[in-house]
């Protein structure tokens, strides 16, 4: 043999011992690459958004490990086993909600986390995924589309957790648990009618919305939104400094490390909501482009991820989380840059985050177990 047929053989053998390690694992490689490039990217730019600060970096590179650990934990995990145990998790998430209102701790104007000592838990974010996973568990047990009856009975089951989440108030995440029940509910082949329909009703409903469910600063959220410059100090600063940020980044950006906006404290809440405006402003457009293209990844590789699934569960939970995170990208993205308005969505694996880390990478989980059962079950 020769010497370059013995290192082709080397590395052969070494991409085989790796498919095999990813086997054993039941990690899907083109998630876990990209998953992987994005934390790397979010820990660079928190280092930056953080003023060189590495004690925030240290805790969230803390979080991002527990949550691939959940994560690779998931992935071992038969879809059988997921779909087994949807009802429950959904129980156990509404009891949550109900001690959350009834003895939760509060914080900024909002009642949201259990206080168990050593840590706090928001149990809102276990309804991100514990709804998609009710809803699609309890659709696949008869034919779909479903009938009327079963579509208001889902309709309910989505209902009840998103009002006790938006009581908190947490008009963010009520938003993304709304998003991944509807997502569930269409995906189940819900008809145009129904959903035209919806839309006709939420019109009409605008102004008892406006005047009874909104809070005061959620409707000020949204009246900045129409006109930031109306408050340029105020409630409109955020949105100012931001787009301000994103603008002067221009194609190439300023370089890491060298944005203005955040390093001279213009830009508030640069760290978690709007860290989306100092990856902007250091590195343009063409960072932009570049982040969206591993989104597009995720996003494309779940998305096929749910066409190939093997039983109605994991194809309507699969497509869910996908476009479930579509839309986290999606409203971030859009209200730092003023085009939404601003609700309280972090930017997914960039922005520096508790609760909303480990939750995000146990849906990468379930769709790892999904599309790596799945193959097992073909051989």
């Amino acid at each position: 043999m020769s010497l370059t047929d013995s290192h082709q053989f080397a590395n052969e053998t070494r991409l085989s011992a790796g498919r095999q390690l990813l086997q054993r694992l039941h990690l899907d490689l083109p998630l876990l690459l990209a998953l992987l490039v994005l934390a790397v990217i979010g820990g660079f730019v928190l280092y930056s958004a953080s003023d060189r600060g590495t004690d925030l970096l240290i805790r969230h590179a803390l979080r991002l490990l527990i949550g691939f650990i959940i994560m690779i934990g998931i992935a071992q995990l038969q879809p059988d086993t997921i779909r087994h145990w949807s009802p429950w998790l959904y129980g156990l998430g509404l009891i949550l909600l109900l001690a959350v209102l009834a003895f939760g701790q509060s914080g900024g104007g909002a009642q949201r986390w259990l206080d168990f000592g050593l840590f706090r838990f928001q149990p809102s974010e276990i309804m991100k995924l514990a709804v998609p996973m009710m809803l699609a568990w309890y659709l696949c047990i008869a034919a779909i589309p479903p009938s009327p009856k079963r579509l208001l009975v889902a309709i309910l089951l989505l209902m009840v957790p998103t009002l006790l989440v938006a009581r908190q108030p947490d008009l963010g995440t009520a938003l993304l648990m709304a998003s991944a029940g509807f997502f569930v509910l269409f995906l189940a082949g819900l008809r145009w009618r129904f959903i035209v329909g919806a839309l006709i009703a939420l019109t009409a409903s605008t102004p008892l919305i406006w005047n009874y469910l909104l809070h005061d600063y959620q409707r000020q959220r949204v009246l900045t939104f129409l006109n930031p410059e109306l408050e340029p100090l105020g409630s409109g600063y955020h949105i100012i400094q931001s787009t301000i940020a994103i603008g002067s980044g221009g194609i190439h950006g300023k370089g890491w490390l060298n944005g203005t906006q955040a390093h001279l404290d213009f830009l508030p809440e640069r760290s978690t909501d709007f860290i989306f405006a100092v990856y902007s402003e250091e590195f343009g457009l063409l960072g932009f482009l570049l982040l969206l293209f591993f989104y597009g990844v995720l996003i494309a590789r779940g998305l096929m991820i749910a066409a190939q699934a093997q039983d109605i569960y994991s194809r309507l939970l699969a497509g869910s989380i996908t476009l479930t995170f579509f839309i986290y990208v999606l409203v971030n993205i859009g209200m730092v840059s003023g085009l939404m308005p601003v609700v309280g969505v972090p930017l997914p694996l960039i922005s520096y985050g508790g609760t909303s880390i480990v939750t995000l990478m146990a849906g990468f989980g379930i769709l790892m177990s999904i599309q790596t059962h799945r193959r097992l079950i073909s051989t």
